[in-house]
């Protein structure tokens, strides 16, 4: 047998005492775990909390159930396209809604709207990003990562049938300082180049 050129270290040479500290110890840290153990009734009631309780989002606003400035006569509105999003950064959902008033033929002018809601309120409009009077149409609509996407449809003057706009525009609106901005990117006329 070879001898260490090594001290004898002291964990080398246990003795009843080592023994006796090790087992104080782990019983210690034993006994601190049972304390910081959560209480048996809370984990009972967990499956039971509301979505509230657990901090889940609140839904978007139904835009049925909104009422919309529209002028339509009797005729009524329709909303036609909706997207939810978190438009302002505050974890609750905002609804952006298109809409406009239900006709049997022709393209009538719509409006963008963003729709915030209360609990148990009714939702109401916050902003609106488009204006009938306007007079545009919407194409393409998206909301993603806080940016209202749309391409607005119009006509450059007024002798153009309103089946048919002649002008687009490609934009997006996204909250900043209190407020949505605008951006912008004139494209094509309709017809050309389609």
């Amino acid at each position: 047998m070879q001898t260490s050129a090594l001290p004898d270290l002291a964990h080398t040479d246990t003795k009843p005492m080592h023994w006796l500290a090790t087992a104080a110890a782990m019983a210690a840290v034993v006994a601190a775990a049972g304390l910081l153990q959560p209480d048996a009734s809370a984990l009972a009631s967990t499956p039971h909390r509301t979505a509230a309780q657990r901090g889940a989002p609140s839904p978007a606003p139904d835009p049925a159930r909104a009422d919309f400035p529209l002028e339509c006569g009797g005729a009524g509105y329709t909303v036609t396209k909706q997207a939810p999003g978190d438009l302002d950064g505050d974890g609750r959902p905002e609804t952006v809604a298109v809409v406009h008033c239900a006709a049997g033929s022709g393209t009538p002018p719509s409006g963008v709207y963003v729709l915030t809601q209360g609990s148990a309120a009714a939702p109401r409009i916050v902003a609106t990003l488009v204006d009938p009077v306007q007079k545009m149409s919407v194409g393409d609509f998206a909301v993603r990562d806080g940016v209202v996407s749309a391409t607005l449809l119009g006509y450059s003057s007024p002798e153009v049938p309103s089946c048919c706009p002649d002008e687009q525009e490609k934009v997006t609106w996204q909250w900043q300082n209190g407020a949505f901005v605008r951006s912008s990117q004139s494209t094509d006329p309709a017809g050309a180049g389609v």
